[in-house]
């Protein structure tokens, strides 16, 4: 996609997602956006397959509909999480819910399953987050969190999930610079769940560690939730 085609396609995604055009209506006609982005129709066209391609708008003859937000593709999301100054708040609570509760999903399927060598992998990683003290920084700790939901991830060896994950994933991360470095993991809290995962792993204890998990999700969402509280404040003492 050239640098024009795609000026064109992010300014109409955010018309779209940002409620300019409706459900329902028509986009522009191609002439009346080559004279807006002073493109070609070329651009336009590359810019309009854009769009249908992340299921925002259907193109039929005579323009382009736009399409329900429920029926774009998961592409959508990290644009969405674009659109204001900090990303929307409720949108990164849904998405942590969905995220987190896959690996869930993924760690129960590893218990069930998984070799003990991959068991003994995972409680390895969980060896960082088992500190209380400060021993990594912040950084690091949210690194070690990561990969350690990664590795249940790969060790499901459930190829849907990994990918659904994987995609949300990757439209979140880029997008959360703006609240990440608000973030100031509860050490002792996470401490005490890495010690009930290693114990529920070494037992296989699937009750045991959906429980725990689901406690660590919960973490999870309030640590971003504090996060976003800060960063709004930052926000509003520099305005």
């Amino acid at each position: 996609m050239s640098m024009k085609s795609e000026q064109v396609a992010n300014a109409l995604i955010r018309d779209v997602l940002g409620g300019r055009y409706l459900p329902g209506e028509r986009l522009p006609s191609e002439r009346d956006l080559v004279a807006r982005f002073e493109a070609n129709r070329g651009a336009v066209r590359e810019a309009m397959a854009k769009l249908a391609q992340l299921g925002l708008v259907e193109v039929q003859p005579g323009g382009a509909q736009v399409r329900e937000r429920e029926d774009a593709s998961l592409d959508i999301i990290g644009y969405l999480l674009t659109q204001t100054d900090l990303p929307d708040p409720d949108l990164v609570d849904q998405i942590l819910m969905i995220f987190n509760n896959m690996v869930s999903l993924a760690a129960t399927q590893v218990v069930k399953a998984a070799s003990d060598e991959t068991i003994n992998e995972i409680r390895t990683l969980l060896k960082p987050l088992s500190q209380a003290d400060a021993t990594i920084n912040d950084a690091n700790h949210g690194e070690a969190r990561f990969r350690l939901m990664q590795h249940f991830m790969l060790a499901s060896q459930n190829l849907p999930l990994q990918l659904v994950a994987r995609t949300l994933f990757n439209q979140v991360a880029p997008n959360m610079s703006a609240v990440g470095d608000y973030v100031t993991p509860d050490r002792e809290r996470y401490a005490v769940y890495a010690q009930q995962l290693d114990d529920a792993l070494v037992r296989r204890d699937i009750l045991a560690l959906r429980a725990t998990f689901d406690a660590f999700i919960e973490l999870n969402r309030e640590s971003m939730t504090r996060a976003f509280t800060l960063a709004q404040q930052a926000q509003r003492a520099i305005a």
